[in-house]
């Protein structure tokens, strides 16, 4: 593959199609307590549903389609070939007469278990904020990668890659698409990748957004304040009640990676139970996401065979050594707590981890909120970089 951006489509055939639909319809069902629901994983009932309509009625060819209208290139990066999404701003440029700022480039990181999807809804809110009633002064060059072993992206061949090793094929992708300096944000294991590129390339990255702080580690030495003792003991007990599926990626992923591999309904249920415990929905999975939605994502995972390949970025990032973990971010840095995110950092924990010179609690949302509430997603990165563009002209 050239180490030049080139236009990508994907399209998956007939013969993979109906592939898929055999299995669906032989899925071997099994056995739930009566009235378990979603107490003991993911609900078998929701789950048949879901199922039946991914066989019979949802058309992947039409959502094929409309992610084909993003701009999307592939590269070669570190040996590897990178997918990534790339819409250059309604307004970019340089600035015109009028004294408007040029769009600034931002790079988005996603997490597990998504893909570029995660920002799917709110790149055209970006890229052209005047045509959703907002200033055209704030539009941005968006740049949404794969990371390896995900989505579209290569799969690495040998070891996984960490959020360190991504952090530093995202400041080559920037480079090769002529981006010296930038915004950098995201979610999940993209806050830790947001994150390791404003550590390690403080001078390209001008600020950093991120939704969470990750789980934290309470370090040897470390001394915390009462409220930050809560916080890490609040994300212990999350851990041991929720973590089971952190604790298999880390440790044990081929194991699981051969059943979701095989199975589309397991791979669904894998995914559909984090989408609704992790997502502002109250339970009420569709309220967040339609059929559709969540059968694009994992109709993603399922054509790309990348299951397996994304749980072992977690078996990379559990090497990461204390000294990385300690090191604080110097970058202007901004996080977005959604109400129905994961866990809820305290601000002492953001002002020992980073240099943080702004913290929201937005009314909606949760660990997806860039997909769940894109409106509101878009208008924090807006409010937050706004501070950090290029001064306008005189």
């Amino acid at each position: 593959m050239p180490s030049i951006p080139t236009p990508f489509s994907a399209q998956v055939t007939a013969e993979e199609l109906a592939d898929l639909r055999t299995r669906l319809r032989a899925t071997r069902w099994p056995d739930a307590p009566e009235d378990a629901g979603w107490s003991l994983g993911t609900d078998v009932d929701y789950l048949r549903e879901l199922v039946h309509y991914w066989a019979e009625e949802f058309d992947w060819p039409a959502q094929e389609k409309a992610l084909a209208r993003i701009p999307r290139f592939r590269i070669e990066l570190g040996g590897l070939g990178i997918h990534f999404a790339h819409i250059r701003a309604a307004q970019s440029g340089d600035a015109d007469r009028t004294g408007a700022r040029p769009a600034m480039p931002l790079i988005l990181s996603h997490g597990w278990p998504d893909s570029f999807w995660r920002y799917s809804k709110v790149i055209p809110l970006l890229t052209d904020p005047a045509a959703h009633g907002a200033d055209r002064a704030d539009a941005f060059d968006v740049v949404v990668p794969d990371m390896p072993g995900f989505g579209y992206s290569d799969k690495p061949a040998g070891a996984p890659l960490s959020s360190i090793d991504v952090a530093g094929l995202w400041a080559g992708l920037m480079d090769a698409l002529g981006y010296d300096r930038f915004g950098a944000a995201g979610g999940d294991i993209g806050s830790h990748v947001s994150r390791y590129l404003a550590l390690d390339f403080p001078e390209r990255v001008l600020a950093v957004h991120r939704t969470d702080a990750g789980i934290p580690v309470a370090l040897p030495g470390l001394e915390l304040t009462p409220r930050e003792r809560s916080f890490v003991d609040e994300a212990a007990a999350w851990n041991l009640s929720e973590g089971a599926y952190a604790a298999m990626h880390r440790t044990k992923p081929q194991t699981a990676a051969v059943g979701l591999t095989d199975s589309p309904a397991g791979l669904a249920a894998w995914i559909v139970e984090k989408l609704r415990s992790w997502s502002d929905c109250h339970g009420d999975l569709e309220s967040s996401y339609s059929k559709d939605e969540i059968l694009t994502l994992i109709s993603m995972y399922w054509f790309t065979g990348t299951i397996g390949s994304s749980m072992r970025m977690y078996t990379a990032n559990s090497a990461t050594t204390p000294e990385q973990l300690a090191r604080r971010v110097e970058v202007p840095s901004g996080f977005a707590l959604f109400p129905g995110d994961i866990l809820h950092p305290t601000r002492e924990w953001l002002d020992r981890t980073a240099n943080t010179v702004h913290v929201s609690e937005p009314p909606r949302g949760g660990h997806f909120a860039a997909f769940e509430e894109p409106e509101l997603y878009a208008q924090e990165l807006r409010d937050f970089f706004r501070p950090y563009r290029s001064a306008p002209v005189e």
